[in-house]
């Protein structure tokens, strides 16, 4: 019996290679093991994402219908009033969310008007009670100083891809940028939620790389978003297929094996996957999901909070019903 107990920050490709081409069933049996070693299976973390600020972004992100230079029909809406953004939170709360992540169309932080609007937000979903997670794109070490002063709680930096296939996704920044914005995020005392998208155009091989850049870091992102390309009209990869599901099963398994103290979420592509598709995730090791009022996941659809509810119930699962504290003090 393998010593699932055990952290590892030391995973060669190859071993996860081997991980994630294992027999099927195999795969999900021993990922669905470790889920039961390291998290009560029982219950899933329920998060809510709104867009505070959308579209009119400078970047390039292929997959990514908020780009300024594509043609797509998502409307550019200026930073959100702290007031609707707090009504979104607190409804959010009411129902079953303990985590509530803002998002912004932006390339980095600036020092500006606008960010001290955001440290505001944050300390108003903080003095709620929800953990509270920002995705801003790039910052220095000193303005997440400033949002963990305000009260974040985790900030979501996902790494997409691999660094070998990063420069065919995006141009406008580098692959090294997103490790030292985690890094000025580690520095302050906020949480890691990084992750990546599958679907893109990618090999296994560049999937495998993605996890283990994440699996190898000095500490674990305490939550880890596996996402699906969520084709958007418009961009570049708007003709691509629907990820396969045993794709998804397959990463969420390797990463629950890898990263067996994290909340493995499953985020966008969920809209496309049936009650079943979902449940083998769940049984792979995810154990968090985004739900709203078909809100939207930055801007691509997401199942409501009622479908979500029904399928919980359906599957034996509950909503976590308090604030979920990742010890990954033993990471280090």
């Amino acid at each position: 019996m393998k010593d699932y107990k055990e952290l590892r920050h030391d995973w060669t490709k190859e071993e996860l290679l081997a991980i994630y081409n294992k027999p099927l069933l195999g795969l999900v049996y021993e990922a669905a093991t470790v889920h039961r070693h390291w998290h009560n299976f029982e219950e899933v973390q329920i998060s809510t994402l709104l867009s505070v600020k959308t579209g009119g972004c400078p970047e390039d992100c292929s997959y990514c219908g908020q780009a300024a230079r594509y043609h797509t029909d998502i409307k550019v809406q200026a930073l959100l009033p702290k007031e609707t953004v707090l009504a979104h939170a607190q409804k959010a709360k009411d129902n079953g969310s303990t985590r509530f992540c803002m998002a912004a169309a932006w390339r980095e932080v600036r020092d500006n008007r606008d960010f001290d609007r955001i440290l505001e937000m944050v300390s108003g979903v903080n003095a709620m009670g929800l953990e509270v997670c920002c995705t801003l794109g790039m910052l220095t070490e000193d303005q997440a100083k400033r949002l963990q002063e305000a009260g974040l709680y985790a900030y979501n930096h996902n790494l997409d891809t691999s660094e070998e296939y990063y420069n065919e996704i995006i141009s406008t920044r580098k692959f090294d940028n997103r490790i030292e914005t985690i890094k000025n995020v580690r520095k302050v005392g906020i949480t890691v939620c990084s992750g990546g998208i599958i679907g893109l155009g990618e090999n296994v091989s560049d999937r495998i790389s993605m996890l283990r850049t994440l699996a190898n870091m000095e500490t674990h992102p305490e939550s880890v978003p596996i996402n699906a390309l969520a084709r958007v009209a418009g961009t570049p990869l708007e003709d691509l297929p629907k990820v396969d599901i045993w794709d998804m099963v397959r990463m969420i398994a390797t990463a629950r094996i890898v990263m067996p103290g994290s909340m493995v979420r499953l985020s966008a592509g969920r809209i496309e996957m049936t009650e079943e598709e979902q449940a083998w995730c769940f049984m792979a090791g995810a154990n968090s999901i985004f739900t709203g009022e078909r809100q939207t996941l930055l801007v691509t659809p997401n199942p409501g909070v009622s479908e979500d509810m029904e399928m919980l119930k359906n599957l034996g699962l509950r909503a976590m019903d308090k604030k979920k504290e990742v010890n990954c003090s033993s990471n280090g």
